[in-house]
């Protein structure tokens, strides 16, 4: 997608988890191998899609994630390609030694998805929240972590997940997601997308935050200010070169994301700024 000069008007398009449950049920139709492992959570997860089209590849092992995660490994062992979800909270903090010890180090072809991410869903208590999910992901050995903004990336995304060889953590919301990109767009797996060109700072995005940095740049080009914005679908591994870019041509980069501050997308952007071309950095986020 070519940075836009419009202002950014906010359309409300479908739910990142939405889109991931009709992506992978038309999936599944030209990937025999797709197989889905479930904890008791498929209609919120939207997985309950593809186990109607497809109940002999579907399996709901209840509400035991950390099983969960073992029985999708020996899908992955025996040649299948499973998909197992959740709420990101219960699969990355409840079987994150499974996921360490059964699926990153022997580098499993497993998918994992966690829906619910992020504080959109407030009114259901820190105890649904997945805000540290960044950081425990990109600790796991061989981990991809993608983080779609909307609906056409979440499709994408899907796609490239099950293309990639390997373990791969996929990051979804439970509320409607603002349309950024085109439908039908592609997602390349460590690469960043530009959504608006400027010279005088770079906006740092990912995910849901990705719609609020569109609307920044708005704000701020009424002020005279001219923000470039990225958009980072891929959170590890990470397009250091648009970083780069982005520290040679503005010299600021503010990062925006729904994490806490430490392990998130701005310490993977700070790493990244340090090593290469360092700048001045700032950050949004969930704080400690």
């Amino acid at each position: 997608m070519s940075a836009s000069t419009t202002p950014f008007v906010v359309s409300p398009g479908a739910a990142t988890r939405d889109a991931f449950g009709i992506a992978l049920r038309d999936l599944g139709h030209s990937e025999p191998r797709i197989v889905v492992v479930d904890g008791d959570v498929a209609n919120s997860t939207r997985t309950e899609w593809f186990g109607q089209v497809f109940p002999d590849r579907f399996f709901n092992v209840g509400i035991a994630e950390s099983n969960m995660v073992g029985v999708a490994a020996g899908l992955a062992a025996s040649g299948k390609i499973p998909v197992v979800s959740s709420f990101a909270a219960f699969l990355l903090c409840n079987a994150y030694d499974q996921l360490r010890m059964s699926v990153a180090f022997p580098h499993l072809n497993v998918k994992v998805v966690g829906t619910h991410a992020g504080i959109s869903i407030g009114e259901d208590g820190p105890s649904q929240m997945a805000i540290e999910d960044f950081a425990l992901a990109c600790s796991l050995p061989g981990f991809t972590v993608i983080v779609p903004s909307d609906e056409a990336h979440t499709h994408a995304a899907v796609r490239a997940m099950i293309a990639h060889e390997g373990p791969v953590y996929l990051r979804l919301g439970r509320p409607k997601a603002p349309r950024i990109h085109e439908a039908g767009s592609s997602l390349e797996i460590g690469k960043a997308y530009q959504l608006r060109d400027g010279s005088d700072l770079t906006i740092v995005a990912c995910g849901l935050m990705t719609a609020a940095a569109l609307e920044a740049h708005d704000a701020l080009a009424a002020k005279g200010i001219h923000a470039r914005v990225l958009d980072f679908p891929t959170i590890r591994p990470l397009d250091v070169d648009a970083l780069v870019r982005a520290s040679r041509d503005t010299g600021h980069i503010l990062v925006a994301e729904e994490h806490l501050a430490h392990g998130g997308l701005g310490s993977v952007v700070a790493m990244a700024v340090g090593s290469h071309h360092p700048c001045k950095l700032g950050y949004v986020n969930l704080g400690n």
